[in-house]
């Protein structure tokens, strides 16, 4: 069986990358969100100072941008 002519010249889907969409949200601003890094585990010997910076969210940093949004190009 034949596949019609446009069906053969229709691009693919774009889609976004599983493990970008599950680490990083797109803030309202433009900037992008992401989970704060270095808390997950061996936090005993890291000091309470240390710890307590390392709570909440930050943003992905300038130069990162352009490759989050790559990965997730509906965001």
């Amino acid at each position: 069986m034949e596949l019609p002519e446009r069906a053969a010249s229709v691009m693919p889907k774009m889609k976004t990358k599983s493990s970008a969409k599950k680490r990083f949200r797109v803030r309202p601003g433009g900037t992008v969100k992401r989970g704060q890094a270095f808390k997950r585990h061996i936090l005993t010997k890291k000091t309470t100072k240390n710890k307590r910076q390392l709570r909440g969210a930050t943003s992905v940093h300038e130069t990162n941008i352009n490759s989050v949004r790559a990965m997730m190009p509906f965001a």
